[in-house]
């Protein structure tokens, strides 16, 4: 079964019981989800893996589960600040479940999403294998291993993360992501075993071409009938084959089939229209096996001209690259956060995603092609010359083919997936063996897809770019070094062009350096123009960058002003775990994104939701609460409208409109507490209106619940933003009060946070600091009905509650 008919039934699987399984009804193919009921040791064990074993004392829980997530930050910890300065070690997990006797002729997998990392694997003591790569998801057969009826099952996993470093971001430590028990006929569809393309689409009709793997693990040759049937989304037939084969015993063939489907919907990113493609195996003329594929007709084009087009209309690619991690949720896999984090940037007009710099969950894919979005796959970031000390560099030369492979089996019938990336600013850019493994990559990708097109983010911007010279590249890369983009196409000419990572900015969420309007680069020179501040913070107008890179506005304008540019993924969608550039310890996550490490946005997500949106948008920065200081810098992002007009406690301070290429308009004003106001105006009728006060103390706590009803799957979350605010309801800029959390008992807190680069309070507790007037609390709802009740409070403010209801 294909990874978005399991999601279809986690929230179903999860209200079972999980140690006690068994196949669907009928005979069919069964996916249970395997998350439940693990127990897991954080330390070497000496024969863990044995079935005698005794994990009595080990401790109880669900998957996905990262440990790392639950240590303490360390000044000295291997990973470094750059792995997030959070523990990695070794941990064993254990699960023991039965199977009934009627599975004994049946073949039964456990599919591991993604394990972080040197995963070994057992059942029942026989051992299964062992993968390096922590982005990669896996299967093992363990039909000849088990047990059934009463006598009990025991899988053991080791995971291995204690080399350190081996990630230049926070990696996570453990089974990360789900895992899955296939229990399917002996003669069924294979692991990832249909491969769709469409080659030929037009309005008027479309080719679709599909191979499906059929697996015979009887001891007897099987004539087999498969019939595949295309189905729309309200699960009408468009078109349906039905083809006889002979498998033979123990092995595999692949059955081609080509459809015409007339008049197709087209998948896009304003309608992401999906169809299935159920293929039923029958054999000795019963149903063996159903599976399920879902799929998207379109077609795309990248121009060397006109840039990008889909479904021959242009389109630019307005996307982000994210790192995998979930703030305070750690790199566990949670559907909603993913769909909470896709939802706050498509709001901002977002419609790609670059998946850096590895492998992600499935669910993020499965998301992206309900939601619409564009992918840029991306899979590896190092190939054989290091980057860290252990990182994949060690593995590269036994395992690159079989990882590259798995992501192209297990991803390809994704409609999201747009753009094949097969590295992230490696060294053999610029050395002599870089044209020989990127023809090799290449090779790979070929024999599995034929239909995209396949490229690398270069760093290395110049003319001996060894990757990009080689001719195995389809479309041109580029990370950073916007002061070059404008020529881009005379140093690299002849193939399309894309940024796959672009702006490299840097913010700390309602912090403001002035002036406004003095960009800062942040030399490493303790003491030089424009050196970071001591309490490691980076102003939130958008003027500071690193080096290497640009501010927002700086790399949009180049990316908007030229057609040949496809589009352009930001350096970053959001805050992450690890590399805290510029500084270093206490910082211990990311300042580049445009949404902070909570989930809350910084002031230029309303640049890009002013220029990537149709919406009507007016913000205004920064607060109003400067004492002490004679002026301040005023900027407006804002759209639909012709001008704004800026009021100090009702005093006009000038209109500004926007001239040329320019993103904000802004004032200088003489700092008078009270009230700013920002009118927009169109044809000179008010269009949107913001005002900001200056705040008192604080004196309440107010929450936001992102969603107030929830699903009981065990898995749902609510964010609820805790904003601290005076008694007149301001925002208070500067609150840093403690906030205490509690709830009742049909909830837990999965994590809190605020944003903050550099606090050192841990994730998983019941109480966090507001940062700039803010912080988060995520609830998450256990497997029943009922209601959760979640309260704040702080040290002389009247409680606060928000109200849940889980269904």
């Amino acid at each position: 079964m294909t990874t978005l008919l399991k999601r279809c039934i986690l929230a179903a699987d999860l209200l079972l019981g999980m140690n006690s399984l068994h196949a669907a009804d009928g005979g069919h193919r069964g996916t249970v989800l395997f998350d439940r009921d693990w127990k897991f040791h954080l330390g070497n064990e000496n024969n863990a893996q044995d079935p005698a074993y005794n994990d009595a004392g080990w401790r109880k829980l669900d998957l996905p589960h990262d440990w790392s997530i639950e240590g303490a930050f360390s000044k000295d910890a291997p990973a470094t600040t750059g792995g997030g300065a959070l523990p990695g070690g070794i941990g064993w997990y254990r699960k023991t479940f039965t199977l009934p006797a009627a599975d004994q002729d049946k073949s039964i997998a456990i599919d591991f999403d993604g394990v972080y990392m040197n995963s070994e694997v057992w059942i029942n003591g026989h051992y299964l294998g062992k993968r390096p790569y922590g982005y990669s998801s896996f299967e093992y057969l363990i039909t000849p291993y088990l047990h059934y009826g009463a006598t009990p099952n025991v899988m053991a996993v080791k995971v291995n993360n204690d080399q350190q470093p081996n990630s230049r971001w926070y990696s996570g430590s453990g089974i990360y992501r789900h895992v899955w028990l296939t229990i399917a006929p002996k003669v069924h569809v294979g692991h990832w075993g249909t491969h769709i393309a469409t080659p030929e689409v037009s309005t008027q009709q479309a080719t679709v071409v599909m191979h499906t793997i059929l697996r015979n693990e009887d001891e007897q040759a099987k004539t087999v009938s498969l019939t595949t049937t295309l189905l729309d989304e309200s699960n009408k037939p468009v078109a349906a084959k039905t083809q006889q084969q002979q498998v033979p015993a123990g092995d595999s063939i692949t059955v081609s089939t080509t459809f015409t489907v007339k008049a197709p919907r087209l998948w896009s990113v304003d309608r992401p229209y999906r169809y299935t493609a159920q293929s039923v195996v029958t054999a000795a003329g019963q149903n063996a096996d159903t599976y399920k594929t879902p799929f998207g007709i379109r077609y795309f084009k990248f121009d060397v001209n006109k840039g990008f087009s889909l479904n021959g209309k242009p389109l630019k690619i307005l996307g982000v690259c994210n790192h995998h991690d979930l703030g305070s949720l750690g790199a566990a896999v949670n559907d909603r956060a993913l769909q909470r984090q896709l939802e706050l940037l498509k709001d901002m007009g977002c419609n790609a995603i670059r998946t850096s710099h590895n492998p992600p969950a499935p669910e993020l894919l499965d998301l992206c092609d309900k939601m619409g979005f564009i992918v840029m796959d991306e899979s590896f970031d190092i190939w054989k010359h290091a980057k860290t000390t252990y990182d994949y560099h060690l593995y590269w030369d036994e395992w690159h083919a079989r990882d590259l492979q798995d992501m192209l089996r297990r991803d390809r019938n994704h409609p999201s997936i747009i753009i094949w990336s097969v590295g992230n600013e490696v060294w053999e850019q610029g050395e002599d063996n870089g044209p020989g493994i990127i023809r090799e990559l290449r090779a790979l990708v070929r024999a599995m897809d034929t239909t995209r097109p396949i490229s690398t983010a270069n760093n290395g911007v110049d003319k001996g770019n060894k990757l990009i010279n080689s001719g195995a590249l389809d479309l041109t890369g580029t990370n950073y070094h916007e002061s070059m983009l404008d020529t881009i196409q005379q140093m690299f000419p002849g193939k399309p062009y894309i940024g796959t990572e672009n702006t490299s900015a840097l913010e700390t969420r309602g912090f403001y350096d002035m002036p406004a309007d003095s960009i800062r680069r942040w030399p490493l020179d303790k003491g030089a123009p424009g050196h970071m501040n001591e309490d490691l913070t980076c102003s939130a107008y958008d003027n500071v960058s690193a080096p290497w890179g640009a501010t927002h506005e700086e790399a949009w304008k180049i990316i908007k002003r030229h057609d040949y540019m496809s589009g352009m993924f930001v350096w970053t969608g959001f805050d992450y775990l690890g590399e805290p550039t510029p500084y270093d310890w206490p910082a211990h996550s990311s300042y580049f994104g445009i949404i902070d490490l909570a989930g809350i946005p910084k002031d230029v997500y309303y640049m890009y939701q002013s220029e990537w949106t149709n919406k009507t948008v007016l913000h205004l920065l920064p607060h109003w609460n400067w004492a002490g200081r004679d002026s301040v810098d005023v900027w407006a992002y804002y759209s639909n409208a012709d001008a704004v007009e800026l009021y100090v406690n009702g005093h006009s301070a000038g209109v500004r409109s926007k001239k040329g290429d320019e993103l904000h308009v802004s004032w200088k004003v003489a700092y008078q507490p009270g009230e700013l106001k920002a009118v927009s105006r169109k044809d000179g009728k008010v269009v949107r209106t913001e005002v900001i006060r200056t705040a008192g103390a604080p004196a309440k706590l107010v929450l936001v619940a992102d969603r107030n009803k929830l699903q009981a799957s065990g898995t749902d979350l609510s964010f609820v933003t805790v904003r601290v605010e005076d008694k007149d309801g301001n925002l208070v800029p500067d609150a840093d009060n403690l906030v205490h959390f509690s709830l009742t008992n049909n909830g837990f807190l999965a994590g809190v946070d605020n944003g903050n680069p550099v606090s050192l309070e841990p994730f998983k507790t019941s109480e966090r600091k507001a940062f700039h007037g803010k912080c988060m609390a995520i609830v998450q709802a256990r497997p029943q009905a009922g209601k959760i009740v979640l309260t704040a409070t702080a040290e002389g403010m009247a409680p606060a509650s928000v109200s849940l209801e889980v269904r």
